[in-house]
């Protein structure tokens, strides 16, 4: 009869562990067959906007700029509304078909305001779902595997970044760049059925929501700081897109741009889960840091190497180390310092830093690409990483032991 009790105790246990492990496994397959559509054209765009409809480099940074603004705006709206509503699953429902009803529409493009216009509605459908779908992951994983959480999530939804560029390069000579766009619409509806069935609710600590005051609460100091870290570092941080104009640059043909695009998504993919658990290891921090440090190294490559579409591979490998690094970590830090109530909230404010500065980004490295020269593009990024990595550097020398923000009274 003693061990009635706890033997009860640890059944429960058992049941809320596997219920978490169900939510993230669900919810990294969602990512997965999402990933599996949006890559199969984002493995293509470039090119496709490029050269298909005859646009500058300038516009492509342009757009790639505005559509991850919009969605990083969205991002914080969805969090606010997220934590007012104490719902997760619903927003992110909604966001992920809205991305899956307008992606086909690339096939009827004629000109770089109508890619403009579908990349726009991608990335709000994107917007929309990502700060409750974090929100819900962080609910969902024990803190002290909260890295490894994200991880796994992360290296899921990198599967699906990888499969979807190798079907695009296997389909263009069937179908032509315009038939990628239709056919990635079915993974897209294979994602929201596993979303419907598969991933449950958590209701959220209930609390009152104003945005404004929710706000404060969550921009302490430390956060505040963290923010502005990751602010200097995303400012100069381009997207995959001139990866894969430099591999035209090097000489790799346009049928094997998605291949490139595949090396960046499987060292990514391979770096989820061991960035996610050394950072539990080590502090997240510090891994943060050192993925400053390879994007680093990626801009110094892009710089130096010239003449050889091999060196296409390598770059894009690199890179790949970088973001796997980044968006595993960069997501499950936030926990760290935010209340446990509003985290939704504080995801729509990181996303918020993170899409202006990308905007700022990708706008400014592709003029300086199309007006002076591709290497001042990756200069000017290069020095953007040094003084991040100089101020992580100096953030993490300021926290001696590991801070928790304390709840809101």
């Amino acid at each position: 009869m003693e061990n009635a009790a706890p033997k009860g105790v640890d059944g429960q246990k058992n049941k809320l562990r596997f219920s978490a492990f169900r939510n993230v496994i669900a919810l990294g397959f969602v990512s997965l067959f999402t990933d599996v559509s949006s890559e199969m054209c984002f493995s293509i765009l470039p090119q496709f906007i490029v050269t298909e409809l005859g646009s500058t480099e300038a516009v492509l940074g342009l757009i790639e700029g505005s559509g991850e603004a919009t969605s990083y705006i969205f991002r914080m709206l969805s969090g606010f509304v997220s934590d007012k509503l104490r719902k997760r699953k619903l927003l992110v429902f909604i966001g992920y078909a809205a991305s899956n009803i307008v992606k086909p529409f690339f096939s009827t493009a004629r000109t770089w305001i109508d890619a403009l216009t579908i990349r726009l509605g991608d990335r709000i459908g994107k917007g929309i779902r990502t700060a409750p779908r974090d929100a819900l992951l962080s609910e969902t994983a024990p803190e002290k595997h909260m890295g490894g959480a994200f991880g796994v999530h992360r290296t899921l939804d990198q599967i699906g970044a990888i499969i979807g560029p190798v079907l695009a390069f296997l389909l263009i000579p069937l179908v032509g760049l315009r038939g990628i766009f239709w056919i990635s619409f079915f993974p897209g509806v294979v994602a929201l059925i596993i979303l419907m069935f598969f991933v449950k609710e958590k209701i959220a600590e209930r609390r009152e929501v104003k945005v404004l005051s929710n706000v404060r609460a969550v921009l302490r100091r430390e956060f505040a700081l963290l923010l502005f870290v990751v602010a200097v570092f995303s400012v100069g941080a381009f997207n995959f897109s001139f990866i894969l104009l430099k591999a035209s640059e090097l000489g790799a043909s346009e049928n094997v741009i998605p291949i490139v695009y595949a090396v960046i998504n499987v060292t990514h993919t391979l770096m989820g889960i061991p960035a996610g658990l050394l950072s539990d290891r080590v502090g997240k921090e510090q891994v943060l840091m050192l993925g400053y440090t390879i994007f680093f190294g990626t801009t110094l490559l892009c710089i130096m190497l010239e003449g050889n579409p091999l060196f296409a591979f390598l770059i894009a490998a690199v890179y790949g180390v970088y973001f796997g690094i980044i968006e595993t970590v960069q997501r499950a830090l936030i926990p760290a310092y935010a209340p446990s109530g509003l985290r939704a909230t504080a995801y729509g404010l990181y996303y918020l830093v993170v899409g202006v500065s990308f905007f700022a980004a990708n706008t400014a490295v592709g003029v300086l690409w199309t007006n002076v020269s591709m290497n001042t593009a990756f200069t000017y990024s290069l020095l953007t990483s040094i003084a991040a990595i100089v101020g992580m550097a100096a953030f993490i020398g300021s926290a001696k032991k590991k801070r928790r923000v304390p709840e809101p009274l």
